[in-house]
């Protein structure tokens, strides 16, 4: 099967965010578009400049692998519907723009609780927003010598 870049990211944002409200899903979607144009670091020299490159990363997004732990995960983007909301906020995140708050951040993950750790992952990022329950991160100097 072969989907568009704007139909792997439509389904992505409600794969992985699909549930937790606009912002979230818009927030995600420029973490995914902030790893595509990565100036420096890992997600430059893995995605360099290509979608597919980023979403398919091994380990990235839990919702781009059929299985984990060699394990049918039945939450993956493969088994979405988007509806016209994640499609919208597709184009939103394709065209450039992005959150204020989470506007340079290039991880996030759901902490599911409270606080956010303040570095993540390995110290590459810093806190930079909660939005929902996921948590961001802003690239730090260590990220660009990865």
């Amino acid at each position: 099967m072969s989907f568009s870049d704007r139909e792997l990211l439509a389904r992505l944002i409600q794969c992985e965010a699909g549930e937790e409200g606009e912002n979230v899903m818009k927030a995600v979607a420029g973490v995914v578009m902030n790893r595509v144009h990565a100036r420096g670091g890992e997600f430059a020299r893995v995605g360099q400049g290509n979608l597919r490159s980023i979403i398919f990363q091994p380990y990235q997004f839990p919702c781009a692998s059929e299985t984990t732990g060699g394990i049918y995960n039945p939450q993956n983007l493969f088994n979405m519907r988007p509806e016209q909301i994640h499609y919208d906020i597709a184009d939103w995140a394709m065209a450039g723009n992005r959150l204020l708050d989470a506007a340079e951040s290039l991880w996030f993950y759901d902490s599911f609780g409270p606080p956010c750790r303040a570095m993540y992952p390995l110290d590459q990022g810093y806190w930079a927003a909660r939005i929902g329950t996921h948590c961001f991160y802003n690239p730090t100097d260590a990220y660009y010598q990865s």
